[in-house]
């Protein structure tokens, strides 16, 4: 599985508790997210949940493992957009029954708020279980039919309410993306002449600074 570490400036210093826990899983893993003491431009949870997005929608990962202060901004954020979804995962139980109850491509950790001694040790322990089981194959058994029939209504929902990814970027303020998308690491895994969307890559290349 390929997965992104994308986490904001708040939780910047437990970037390295985050690739640590993943260590033990053997999957290929980009540290896009925020480093402790870096010098590097500052995203925000709003960067970080639309980079969470583009990357997911672009098939450059498979997930997405963010988060922030609270869980929260990054959760809220990352839902905006199509094709995601995220859950919240504060202990190993949630990570085990969003894997199978929802099928997520993203979770939010909580990054700072109780964030304490052996919480690093819990951050195993949360990835342990969150790739245990079968990913939206539905808990307890009786559930499973209809759990699977609810992810994929949701995924529909989800394509049908959002604006094609190339208008949403569009829309957006042009600063928030071009910050996004500028951040260090994102254009090597974007890659842009090799993404299936040329409308999409070819608005991306208008983003890049030219030499």
């Amino acid at each position: 599985m390929r997965i992104a570490v994308i986490n904001e400036v708040s939780a910047a210093d437990k970037n390295a508790d985050i690739i640590e826990a993943l260590k033990p899983f053997q999957h290929e893993v980009f540290n896009l997210g925020m480093k402790a003491s870096s010098d590097l431009p500052e995203l925000t949870y709003i960067h970080t949940g639309l980079l969470a997005a583009l990357l997911l929608y672009t098939k450059r990962v498979d997930y997405v493992v963010g988060g922030c202060g609270t869980g929260q901004g990054f959760l809220n954020s990352a839902m905006q957009y199509p094709g995601v979804i995220c859950g919240l995962i504060n202990t190993p139980l949630d990570a085990w029954l969003f894997t199978q109850i929802n099928g997520g491509n993203c979770i939010s950790l909580r990054l700072n708020q109780g964030y304490g001694w052996a919480s690093d040790e819990n951050l195993k322990f949360n990835f342990e279980k969150l790739f245990s089981v079968e990913s939206g194959c539905g808990y307890p058994n009786h559930r499973k039919e209809s759990q699977q029939q609810s992810l994929k209504t949701l995924k529909m929902i989800s394509e049908k309410s959002h604006f094609r990814f190339i208008e949403i970027l569009q829309k957006l303020p042009p600063e928030i993306v071009k910050a996004a998308i500028g951040y260090p690491g994102i254009l090597e895994i974007l890659d842009p002449g090799t993404l299936e969307d040329t409308d999409l890559a070819n608005m991306i290349e208008t983003l890049i600074p030219q030499k």
